[in-house]
């Protein structure tokens, strides 16, 4: 069985969205300009600035008479009160898994804050598995974090796992880059930004997460036998959408935007399920647009959204 691996915010859930909406309650509460609703987006950096950072700068502009740390457990609550999964995203990964495709998560970012948006948002009952950066103590773009949700979802990282999975992401250098280095197919959410990494790219590019989905759906062979109870030996099954822009189109143009318990570090898959190796199957052929040598030039470290465990959340 194939699997689909996605990132989180800004690709299954509009963070960016949630923020904005957050930051126009924050001006509100406190009487502040609305007009200083793009300021603070642009300090938020799609949530690449830690919070404390954020909250800080907003607390010194403002004179506000609080502490940073009640600032902080003011914003997570809000920001989640406004994350949802669009019914395009939901019904684009139902698409998946009726075609037979194995789902899981793969996100940077703070254990308690993402598994948060994961439960709130329905994901949870829709994917096998999934890995946060600050539980499993590695970020994307290493590829330990990838070997661990495919472990997470029931496979075993070994022989050729990766010539059966994608990653769909929107940040080219722990999405993509992850990919690349770990030797994964993989889609950018472009959101109509034009590409601008050198030393690597994805294999295809598509606007949203449903075209991303349809695209891996439509160039993937249809696995002879779609998941069910006889799918294979062993293995528990867990609780339960036109063409996108291939990689040569990679600078679209602009488009404007529209208005519980943790995992544990462990060795072992987090659920009591057998590994089940994925069967050979012919090595994916590679994109024209990525170098040979692409995975040399790849970063170490990508830059991962903060978490409010560690002083900031996103």
């Amino acid at each position: 069985m194939p699997l689909l691996l996605l990132d989180l915010d800004n690709t299954l859930l509009p963070r960016d969205a949630a923020f904005r909406a957050w930051a126009e309650d924050f001006l509100a509460e406190y009487n502040l300009p609305a007009g200083d609703l793009d300021w603070l987006v642009m300090l938020d950096g799609s949530g690449y600035v830690p919070r404390s950072t954020v909250l800080g700068a907003a607390k010194r502009r403002y004179g506000i008479d609080r502490s940073v740390e009640s600032m902080l457990g003011h914003y997570r609550l809000g920001i989640n009160s406004h994350i949802n999964c669009p019914d395009s995203h939901l019904s684009a990964l139902r698409a998946a898994r009726e075609a037979g495709w194995t789902l899981g998560i793969v996100s940077n970012g703070g254990t308690r804050p993402q598994l948060e948006k994961i439960r709130l948002t329905g994901l949870a009952a829709l994917v096998d598995g999934w890995v946060i950066s600050e539980e499993a103590h590695c970020v994307k773009p290493d590829p330990l974090i990838f070997e661990i949700a495919a472990r997470r979802c029931g496979f075993r990282p070994a022989g050729d796992w990766t010539a059966e999975t994608w990653m769909v992401g929107d940040y080219g250098p722990a999405d993509i880059a992850g990919a690349e280095a770990t030797g994964l197919r993989s889609v950018w959410l472009h959101h109509g930004r034009p590409w601008a990494e050198r030393g690597y790219r994805p294999t295809v590019s598509a606007p949203d997460l449903p075209e991303a989905v349809r695209l891996v759906l439509g160039t993937a062979e249809r696995p002879t036998a779609a998941r069910s109870s006889a799918a294979a030996p062993g293995r528990k099954r867990p609780p339960r959408t036109r063409l996108a822009v291939p990689a040569s189109r990679l600078a679209p143009t602009p488009v404007s935007s529209g208005p519980t318990a943790p995992f544990t570090r462990s060795t072992a898959i987090t659920r009591a399920v057998p590994l089940t190796p994925l069967g050979p199957v012919a090595a994916p052929a590679k994109s024209p647009a990525a170098p040979a040598a692409a995975s040399a030039s790849l970063p170490t470290v990508a830059q991962s959204r903060w978490s409010d465990a560690a002083t900031a959340a996103g």
